[in-house]
């Protein structure tokens, strides 16, 4: 079973101290989607369990949206999201 990886944003601001990550969006995404985090310094993977337009939590999002998308990790401006797809 092959697994591929599809950009859906990249990052355009970090908030440290809550764990959230800003991603400006070019594909949809939803909440229960496995991403993929990639950057200079970056390599993660999670399931996107919290995301919000606007401090509104949403189950989905479009492209054109800028999301706020709770990680695990760190986070850095510029860095690539994917969705990871099977």
């Amino acid at each position: 079973m092959s697994e591929r990886l599809e950009e859906v944003g990249r990052v355009t601001h970090y908030f440290t101290r809550i764990g959230v990550a800003v991603v400006e969006l070019k594909a949809p995404l939803r909440i229960g989607d496995r991403i993929a985090i990639k950057g200079m310094t970056t390599d993660f993977e999670q399931k996107v369990e919290s995301m919000q337009i606007e401090h509104v939590n949403v189950k989905e999002a479009k492209p054109g949206d800028s999301i706020g998308l709770k990680v695990k990790e760190r986070a850095r401006k510029g860095d690539i999201v994917y969705k990871i797809v099977e």
